[in-house]
């Protein structure tokens, strides 16, 4: 009997796959990774030259993502099938050996890997290897600190109402704004119903190749990826510099 090994990839860079991630990932003899269908998937992108030469790889192909709603009935039933189809198909290879699932930045953290875990509690032995965050990766490379003294970071979905955005806003220090894409004009909206707007940067594939940041008051709705996320940078009680004293 196996294991199911959840490997955290961190934020995109390679370089940045915790040591013992990168012991598991070139060691399995069976990866799993999500992917859209006829797209080698960001997961597989990451650890590309890592894996064994005999390592049997299992595409999880989203059966769907942005082509319906996300709240809708049909979207919710269609998913949880999908995770229930894999934990199953994990399930049963765990039971030859380990499986090591791939996921991009922390496991624990807004990843697809968490529907999985919960359907696999008592089924097999799961083991979960934390991985940095996206977010973390996009801060570093913006350049300035994120939180400074008692500053407040509030972490937000890009698919929330309008409404709710613009409170959670206005009601931190430092935020955080996943899932922009095509949600973006509704993101920019509420930054501005804030008074945040002019502070927001948009950092695209942070970390990775192609890597920009940006603005978000100059950037268009059609210039937005999949993979960007807003950024408000902290501005509480910063360090002061000492004047120099003369010699």
């Amino acid at each position: 009997m196996g294991q199911i090994i959840c490997a955290g990839l961190g934020p995109g860079d390679p370089d940045l796959i915790s040591v013992r991630a990168d012991r598991a990932i070139r060691g399995a003899r069976h990866v799993a990774y999500f992917r859209k269908p006829g797209r080698q998937g960001q997961a597989r992108r990451i650890v590309e030259g890592m894996l064994a030469p005999d390592a049997v790889e299992y595409p999880m192909e989203y059966p769907v993502t942005t082509e319906i709603p996300f709240d809708s009935p049909a979207y919710n039933d269609l998913l949880s099938a999908f995770y229930d189809d894999w934990a199953d198909r994990l399930a049963t290879l765990a039971q030859d050996g380990d499986v090591v699932v791939l996921c991009e930045g922390d496991p624990f953290l807004y990843g697809s890997f968490m529907h999985l875990h919960v359907r696999l509690q008592g089924r097999a032995e799961v083991q979960v290897i934390p991985g940095i965050p996206g977010m973390v990766g996009c801060w570093n490379a913006s350049g300035t600190p994120m939180t400074w003294g008692d500053d407040v970071l509030t972490v937000l979905m890009g698919t929330l109402p309008e409404a709710d955005l613009a409170r959670h806003m206005a009601g931190s220090d430092a935020l955080v704004i996943m899932k922009t894409g095509r949600h973006l004009p509704r993101v920019r909206r509420a930054l501005a119903a804030a008074g945040r707007l002019e502070d927001a940067l948009l950092v695209e594939r942070g970390t990775m190749p192609g890597q920009r940041i940006a603005r978000l008051a100059d950037v268009t709705a059609e210039d937005c990826p999949y993979f960007a996320i807003v950024l408000v940078h902290g501005r509480g009680r910063r360090p002061v510099a000492l004047p120099k004293v003369a010699e």
